[in-house]
């Protein structure tokens, strides 16, 4: 008995070392916090199988040949998610636009999940690789170049070796990732494209942004945020783009966020995020409102995304949703 418990505990470290990084390429592959489940499921299906595997591929090829086929299967009966960019045009900032569809939308995830240890350009070339707005642009390939495309470019595996993981030739995989790369390149999405990672030259700007938004200083947040940058509000549809915008929303539509109190969560792909936590209704203390991604480009905020689904989001981020409980 001590035997076996001794080569449980073998394999299980075995497999556990690989989460972060299965958990980021299933991340990529569903866009959404459903990753962590996929990489569960991919656990639970290597573990059976183990006792079969006699060391004939690699481990680490192994579980991603798994992990695909568990996305595969997820993906096989979803529809694709998005961001609310991904739908339609800017709206004016109108109560009267705010819909909730029937859409499926691309999440936030943890950078502790996603991003592991290790050399800091792997980290940061990590983080660039989970930004929402591509990890968004991968949901529009179908499944199979999705995956191509995640394993050629992001993790830089060999065409011969990805060919291998999905049992096809290899000019099927080239093909694969030809027109993978021109649907991204006709959207100008790729990791490089994205804007630079949070550090340490930012965090006087979201001091800043922290104390203008809690104070709803507009003069101070001028100052912040771009002319041009934009905001969504997952689970509506609406989103706006310009500052003016942004603005006119914050102060009409928008208005009960006034008084609101900001706290700094984990940070979301690769992105500085916040809790947000506005008056109650009650008029006694705070409700949890919305996590609060923020990009920065060049020393100013060049996009929010505010995601409503707190209850699902916060304790992702290890918010409480109770605010006195912070």
């Amino acid at each position: 008995m001590a035997g076996t418990s001794t080569a449980t505990l073998a394999v299980e470290q075995q497999l556990e070392a690989y989460r972060v990084e299965l958990t980021a390429y299933c991340y990529r592959m569903l866009g959404s916090v459903d990753a962590e489940d996929a990489v569960q499921e991919t656990f639970i299906r290597a573990w059976r199988a183990y006792d079969r595997f006699e060391g004939r591929a690699a481990l680490r090829s192994w579980l991603y040949r798994i992990a695909t086929n568990v996305c595969f299967d997820m993906l096989d009966s979803r529809k694709r998610r998005a961001r609310p960019m991904d739908l339609g045009p800017a709206g004016a900032p109108v109560v009267e636009n705010l819909r909730t569809p029937d859409q499926l939308w691309i999440e936030p995830m943890p950078d502790s999940r996603v991003v592991g240890d290790g050399d800091p350009a792997e980290i940061t070339d990590a983080r660039e690789s989970v930004r929402l707005a591509f990890v968004a642009a991968l949901q529009h390939l179908p499944a199979r170049q999705r995956a191509v495309l995640i394993l050629c470019e992001v993790l830089r595996w060999k065409a011969s070796e990805v060919a291998e993981l999905l049992e096809t030739s290899l000019a099927s995989v080239n093909s694969a990732l030809q027109r993978a790369r021109a649907t991204l390149e006709a959207s100008d999405a790729t990791p490089s494209t994205t804007a630079p990672s949070v550090d340490s030259a930012d965090e006087e700007l979201l001091r800043r942004y922290v104390a203008a938004f809690e104070q709803y200083d507009l003069d101070a947040l001028t100052s912040l945020i771009h002319e041009d940058a934009t905001q969504s509000m997952p689970p509506f549809d609406l989103w706006l783009t310009g500052r003016d915008d942004i603005f006119t929303w914050w102060l009409g539509p928008g208005s009960g966020c006034r008084g609101s109190r900001v706290i700094p969560a984990q940070s979301a792909n690769g992105a500085p995020a916040f809790g947000q936590y506005k008056p109650a209704e009650s008029g006694e203390g705070y409700e949890p409102w919305a996590l609060q991604v923020v990009e920065i480009e060049d020393g100013r905020i060049v996009e929010f995304s505010f995601f409503l689904e707190v209850e699902k989001l916060f304790p992702q981020f290890g918010l409480p949703l109770d605010y006195a409980a912070r």
